[in-house]
């Protein structure tokens, strides 16, 4: 992913304004104080119990200064997701297929990726609406925002989760 981001950042000139670096979540790689935190792809649901989820959040927290802001995207399927897609193999994009196969009693979605460069998989854990604000809150972040996708359409529950959070006063 990192050699992608750098490819498409040269391509589109900025890529001296973008600095990337490999780490983990609940450690990240950085010392300085920044403004935003950006989690992206989903990421936040590789995470399994909530001292994981809470260890990434106070990371991203503690990275941030008073007032900064940590957007992640995330989802909870609906059962129309569930009964549409599990087991089944399906071309999301030209030659690109993913598998679903998802565990409703935990929660957990083992999602198999096939393309031209290769197969991978991963398992995902999704959390309500509500827990993942009480996470944040017990983070210490105040929510701005919850969008229902990335164009900030409202939320209305069953699509795509995306959280705008602010780090609150100390």
């Amino acid at each position: 992913m990192l050699e992608v981001c750098r490819e498409r950042a040269a391509e589109a000139g900025v890529a001296d304004l973008v600095e990337l670096r490999l780490g983990d979540l609940r450690s990240p790689p950085v010392d300085e104080p920044v403004e935003l935190v950006i989690c992206p792809f989903r990421s936040f649901l590789h995470l399994h119990t909530d001292e994981e989820r809470l260890a990434a959040l106070g990371a991203s927290r503690e990275l941030l200064v008073e007032g900064g802001r940590l957007i992640f995207d995330v989802f909870a399927p609906d059962d129309d997701d569930i009964a549409e897609t599990d087991g089944r193999w399906l071309e999301r994009e030209p030659g690109i297929f993913e598998r679903a196969d998802w565990h409703t009693r935990s929660r957990t979605l083992t999602l198999s990726v096939r393309g031209w460069s290769g197969e991978t998989t991963m398992a995902l854990a999704w959390l309500s609406v509500d827990e993942w604000r009480e996470l944040l809150e017990h983070a210490g972040f105040e929510v701005d925002a919850l969008y229902g996708w990335f164009d900030r359409r409202p939320f209305r529950g069953g699509e795509d989760q995306v959280w705008i959070a602010r780090r609150g006063a100390d």
